[in-house]
């Protein structure tokens, strides 16, 4: 009717936003595509790409930055798992200089074999930072660095260090393979569509040499260390379940070596001890590390008892050892953690 007001249609919210090439974004797929060329310029810039460089690029979706890591570098790989984006980066380039030394993946990068590649440059979905940064530091051969762009807490959890807040198993877990820098604070206006939250981007340098441990043991380990990393190692290691899961490990590790002993001579082989005393149903590694301060495995309160006093006296000898039994995970260096790991294993007691 004239003179009144229009009636809003009710519904869904949109889940995209429009591109003024044709292209809708998708929230729901982490489709944030960065809009501020000096941005775009500042981390190539902090990057540090070499003329010689191959660099690998996720999810580069319409090319900004795709354009600048083609004049810095040798080549781009770029692996996208949205095919309108995978037409729109060829469209952009094609007849350009730049075609002959784009190289565009069309899969998902989780799923994706990845190329030889000396340095990642990446605006990735937030939803798949875990998985993706641990896939990235168990590639070989090992890349010079990575400038990812993350979620700004995730960010600021890699880079925690012992006594902060954000100081967690996840934090532990990705400074034994890697040294991260925290780069630049971005804004979600940056973005179109712009996020929830603010990003961050960081720059992940793998350790050179790496350092070796077994991947099942050590999980096991930060597992009961951050059960209640505010708490004090002892208080979390006089725990009746940590002390039940610990015999048992030692008692399976002891009887095996026992009866592989001759073998073990004979073949002048160590034994792979990682598959026995399951610390959980999910052997795989929690990538997230959680997001309460508390994270990990779930215990019972109250301290071993009975048949277990003898075997919590060898726990706690071995956190008296190294001065640990009043230390807390939340202040711990990587170098303690990987100290206190090695006092308990030379003392025969394993976590996975």
């Amino acid at each position: 009717m004239a003179g009144g007001k229009v009636k809003k249609e009710k519904g869904k919210p949109q889940q995209h936003t429009p591109y003024q090439g044709g292209i809708s974004f998708h929230k729901s797929k982490g489709q944030h595509i960065l809009k501020n060329p000096l941005l775009v310029d500042a981390i190539v810039q902090k990057s540090g790409i070499k003329p010689t460089d191959v660099i690998l690029e996720i999810g580069p979706g319409t090319g900004n930055l795709t354009k600048k890591l083609l004049e810095a570098g040798k080549k781009v790989i770029a692996v996208e798992i949205d095919p309108r984006m995978v037409l729109e980066l060829q469209r952009r380039f094609q007849g350009t200089p730049y075609s002959n030394r784009l190289t565009v993946i069309q899969g998902d990068v989780l799923r994706t074999e990845l190329p030889y590649f000396d340095i990642c440059v990446a605006n990735i979905p937030y939803q798949i930072s875990s998985p993706l940064t641990f896939k990235l530091l168990s590639h070989q051969p090992a890349f010079r660095c990575a400038i990812i762009m993350f979620q700004r807490e995730f960010a600021m959890r890699l880079v925690a260090q012992p006594g902060d807040k954000l100081y967690c198993r996840l934090t532990v877990n990705t400074q034994l393979h890697a040294r991260i820098f925290h780069l630049l604070k971005v804004g979600k206006n940056n973005f179109r569509p712009p996020p929830k939250v603010d990003s961050s981007v960081v720059r992940i340098e793998p350790r050179k040499p790496r350092i070796e441990v077994n991947n099942k043991e050590w999980d096991g380990f930060l597992r009961i260390c951050f059960n209640r990393k505010n708490k004090t190692l002892g208080a979390i290691f006089r725990q009746k379940n940590v002390i039940s899961l610990l015999e048992k490990n030692y008692k399976t590790v002891q009887a095996l070596k026992l009866s592989q002993e001759g073998a073990v001579k004979d073949t002048g082989s160590q034994m792979d001890l990682s598959s026995f005393g399951d610390f959980d149903e999910d052997q795989g590694m929690d990538m997230d590390g959680g997001l309460d301060d508390d994270d990990g495995m779930e215990v019972e309160d109250g301290e071993a008892e009975g048949s277990q006093s003898e075997f919590k006296d060898k726990v706690l000898g071995v956190l008296n050892e190294g001065d640990f039994e009043e230390k807390r995970s939340s202040k711990l260096t990587l170098q303690e953690f990987l100290y206190l790991l090695s006092l308990f294993n030379k003392a025969g007691i394993h976590f996975s």
